[in-house]
């Protein structure tokens, strides 16, 4: 059974930095493509980041230059480094973990940029 755990979200001000973790188990990890999405309200999930098997990102371009998604194979995590966080960005944080057209997520984690 898949169990992904986001962790690191929370309150932080404009221009601000927060990394998200996710701990995924249950899963040959290494094998699976995996990914930060979002979701604010009242508008649809959107990917964030991604990152395959084989360590190629792929970067949303409201993302482009302020994130950064990686993945620890030795320990089954994958974080994303959020730099300039602006106000819209937040949104409730989702991590994914797919393989071929089947994907897993996790419980989510809020991140509210606000002063």
């Amino acid at each position: 059974q898949v169990q992904l755990v986001e962790s690191g979200g929370g309150l932080v001000q404009p221009g601000g930095s927060l990394r998200l973790s996710c701990a995924a188990s249950g899963i040959f990890f290494r094998i699976y493509s995996m990914g930060w999405y979002r979701q604010a309200p009242g508008k649809q999930r959107e990917l964030v980041a991604i990152i395959t098997s084989g360590g190629t990102t792929n970067t949303a371009d409201s993302a482009k230059g302020r994130f950064t998604i990686s993945r620890d194979n030795a320990k089954n995590t994958v974080s994303l480094q959020m730099n300039s966080l602006k106000p819209e960005d937040t949104a409730v944080y989702y991590c994914a973990a797919g393989l071929g057209s089947s994907w897993s997520w996790g419980q989510g984690t809020q991140v509210t940029v606000s002063s």
